[in-house]
């Protein structure tokens, strides 16, 4: 038995897809309903919604954003393209109604977890990519985040988060922040794990398709999980 408080139709509506779309069935299938059914899973789905998703609000930067530069606009983006951001728009539109979820997840009433609802929306993003293409995607993704991302290129503190964590660790007596990179997959689509280190402990990570982008993600990922010791 899983969770599904809701059939497809309204969701498929709004995302101009049709009611019984296989894609969009997938998409909300979260791996606990899955592995109970001997069913796939969403998960290569947020594997490719999450690119869509950071092409699209890359995209929406620069073309309105002109003036931010690559380190703010690499800011920007960190602040909408994480967990917290994609679950709220998960909310918004009202996607836990939609998921398919398993047992463990029902009775732990995880259904409202940041993690699974930021998941969906990147397997619902992949989902509209597939069926309607790009354009589409993109159009969507960026009506989404429109606002946060407006809230985030408005904040004053813009600097490259490699910047802003070294100056801190100045700031604080450290040694300039040490950065380990471990790669995986094929080399066609390598993965990029970075780790960031200030005094010793490990305070970020990132993981990305290209070294820069993973480190720059590792450093504002320590910057937001740092403390003022």
């Amino acid at each position: 038995m899983s969770l599904l408080l809701s059939s497809n139709d309204a969701l498929a509506e709004t995302l101009g897809l049709r009611p019984d779309s296989e894609v969009l069935a997938l998409a909300l299938t979260h791996s606990s309903y899955a592995a109970e059914h001997h069913v796939a899973s969403n998960e290569r789905l947020e594997f490719l919604g999450d690119a869509v998703v950071d092409l699209a609000v890359a995209d929406l930067i620069v073309r309105d954003y002109p003036d931010l530069d690559e380190g703010a606009s690499s800011v920007t983006r960190s602040r909408v393209v994480n967990e917290a951001s994609l679950a709220r728009a998960a909310t918004r539109l009202d996607l836990a109604r939609y998921v398919r979820i398993g047992k463990g997840v029902v009775k732990e009433q995880g259904i409202e977890r940041p993690s699974l609802l930021a998941d969906t929306f990147e397997s619902v993003v992949a989902a509209l990519y597939l069926e309607r293409g790009y354009e589409v995607a993109k159009a969507f993704v960026q009506d989404a985040l429109r606002e946060d991302i407006a809230h985030a290129s408005a904040l004053t503190d813009t600097l490259d988060p490699k910047t802003r964590l070294r100056q801190w660790a100045h700031a604080h007596g450290h040694e300039a922040p040490v950065y380990e990179l471990f790669s995986e997959g094929p080399s066609h689509e390598t993965i990029f794990q970075a780790t960031v280190r200030v005094g010793g402990r490990v305070l970020g990570s990132g993981r990305a398709p290209s070294k820069k982008r993973a480190e720059t993600l590792a450093a504002a990922n320590a910057w937001e999980s740092r403390n003022d010791a």
